[in-house]
């Protein structure tokens, strides 16, 4: 089923004056390579899930997102290449055009039902699933972000993939899944999730569910070693600053590796400034997931300048 992704990914070392000059080993999990159009967490949290619908003879998947949500786009791309009708439900009123990921989503043949802001909002009660069953039959429901449990498990996985004996490891966040993954994958190493997103919200509460989840899942106890930062949101979800596009320019130069404008930018600005200001010890080995999303210069018309 998966032959068309590429895992497992590389981890890839990276080398920088600030990190031979703490002494601190950094290295890249380039989880943005496992697909043009499905990449990083979004395939590793849509695997365990599209393989669910399949085995229990779902013709279609239904998930839920905003205009330019990099899961809306992952899961139509993914949906058009194991043979699935995918079915997105979009905050907002249906508008032309069409933003990038919606037509690109559109062009993979996913079907679009849009919800006002306040209906959204009633996503999953039941009047709105009944709802949607009577207008696209029986679906296979993955929520926001396609974080559950199955998407932790996939996550988990992904970890495993790592083969050096790391102390931290750094990942970005949106919905808290990815994060949660990385937690129940990680053997009580510690994981820093670096939130998009401006305020604190209900992050660590969601986090705390899904680890939960996927423990009652595959009857294991992670022992949890995990915390977020919420420094390096750069203005909130979506935003960028010419701060933030220089990093992101440099990086590319240094390094032969292109960040996202929306996560993996904001985390890796903000491990370089926590190992600036020496919060982690000499001789820490990091490991820094680059989650995909590069598509994300596309959808926000972001410029790298």
């Amino acid at each position: 089923m998966h032959s068309v992704i590429q895992t497992p990914t590389p981890l890839q070392a990276l080398s920088h004056a600030l990190l031979r000059e703490k002494g601190i080993s950094l290295f890249m999990k380039r989880d943005d390579l496992t697909h043009p159009d499905v990449q990083g967490n979004k395939w590793r949290k849509l695997k365990y899930n599209l393989e669910f619908a399949k085995a229990n003879n779902y013709a279609s998947i239904l998930t839920f997102g905003g205009p330019m949500s990099n899961h809306i786009y992952s899961t139509a791309a993914a949906g058009k290449l194991f043979g699935l009708k995918t079915i997105g439900v979009i905050r907002g009123y249906a508008h032309l055009p069409l933003t990038p990921t919606l037509a690109f989503a559109k062009a993979q043949g996913m079907e679009f039902h849009f919800l006002s802001k306040a209906e959204y909002e009633h996503r999953f009660s039941e009047s709105t699933l009944e709802e949607l069953k009577q207008t696209y039959g029986e679906f296979y429901a993955i929520p926001d972000g396609g974080s559950n449990a199955l998407a932790v498990k996939g996550v988990a996985e992904m970890m495993q993939e790592i083969d050096i004996d790391y102390d931290v490891c750094c990942v970005a966040m949106g919905t808290g899944g990815t994060t949660a993954g990385c937690v129940a994958g990680s053997k009580g190493r510690k994981v820093i999730g670096f939130s998009s997103l401006k305020g604190e919200g209900n992050l660590s509460t969601e986090v705390e569910r899904l680890v939960h989840e996927y423990s009652t899942l595959e009857n294991a106890a992670p022992v949890y070693n995990w915390t977020i930062n919420y420094d390096y949101h750069f203005g909130g979800y979506g935003k960028v600053t010419d701060e933030l596009l220089a990093f992101v320019q440099q990086f590319e130069k240094e390094q032969n590796i292109l960040l996202d404008p929306v996560y993996t930018s904001k985390m890796m600005f903000g491990v370089f400034d926590l190992i600036e200001k020496d919060y982690f010890v000499k001789g820490t080995k990091i490991v820094a997931i680059h989650t995909g999303g590069l598509q994300g210069w596309r959808k926000n018309n972001a410029s790298k300048k």
